[in-house]
């Protein structure tokens, strides 16, 4: 297999890499695009000649200079390997801990938890998406990523409007001890997920972005524990409330990007 580097001035921010994912995905030539937005550069891999794949990159909404030719070496294929590995373990511990807190808040009337677990739903959404970037950019990827948005949508729509609901005085103060021990157990997850993505040192944006997710993640169950917390010195049902309705905004925020990107 062959790679092409390309130079893309324009490109630096993730949203553009999504650009020319989406522009080159029923592009049967090129086999795999490796990002580096810091550079501003470019791996396109192929495995056919080098003019069908110079007509397939003119879809580029962007201009590009192209710098250099190689041949994709072993490294280069162990290394989506281990990301593919990596993605795969992260989503399965996310949607672990989804059906974890998702259980856990319907019996214990905490919508910081279920709200929780929807961002765990969400989180695994976007591993998903992102195992579609390891080998091929894959032609069913633009529609995938709508249906995550969607999905991730409803579930932020569904979620504030129960957390409304209790804010109006249709609930009961949620098991404290259930928040803590439950958000906390999650958090242990991320962190493993969080030093898995770290451990494989992958410089791809989606790896990168995965990374992000993560640590976010981690600071999402410690403001579940907190409201916890505070659940037990107030007696009140608010600190969990406000701390569902961060969450689910939190999810509503990425649903609206990921749609935007889909486009």
């Amino acid at each position: 297999m062959k790679a092409i580097k390309l130079h893309i001035p324009q490109m630096d921010c993730p949203g553009e890499e999504n650009l020319i994912r989406l522009k080159l995905q029923n592009e049967i030539s090129i086999k795999n695009l490796n990002f580096d937005l810091q550079e501003r550069k470019l791996l396109v891999y192929f495995d056919s000649d080098k003019e069908s794949v110079l007509n397939s990159l003119k879809k580029i909404p962007f201009s590009f200079t192209v710098e250099s030719e190689s041949e994709i070496n072993d490294a280069e294929i162990i290394i989506n390997q281990n990301n593919k590995k990596a993605l795969i373990t992260v989503l399965s511990i996310n949607f672990f801990f989804f059906l974890v807190e998702i259980s856990a808040g319907l019996i214990s009337s905490s919508m910081g938890l279920i709200a929780d677990s929807l961002d765990n739903l969400a989180d695994a959404f976007v591993y998903g998406l992102s195992l579609y970037a390891v080998y091929s950019i894959a032609s069913m990827q633009k529609n995938i990523a709508k249906f995550s948005g969607y999905i991730q949508l409803a579930l932020a729509l569904i979620g504030g409007f129960e957390t409304v609901r209790r804010f109006l005085g249709f609930s009961h103060i949620p098991e404290f001890s259930s928040m803590i021990i439950f958000s906390f157990i999650t958090m242990l997850g991320n962190i493993a997920s969080l030093y898995i993505l770290t451990k494989n040192k992958s410089s791809e944006v989606h790896m990168k972005a995965s990374k992000i997710f993560t640590a976010n993640d981690i600071l999402i169950n410690l403001g579940v524990i907190i409201a916890g917390i505070l659940v037990y010195f107030t007696s009140s049902k608010y600190p969990d409330l406000i701390i569902g309705t961060i969450i689910f905004i939190i999810v509503f925020s990425g649903s609206r990007k990921i749609l935007s990107l889909a486009k």
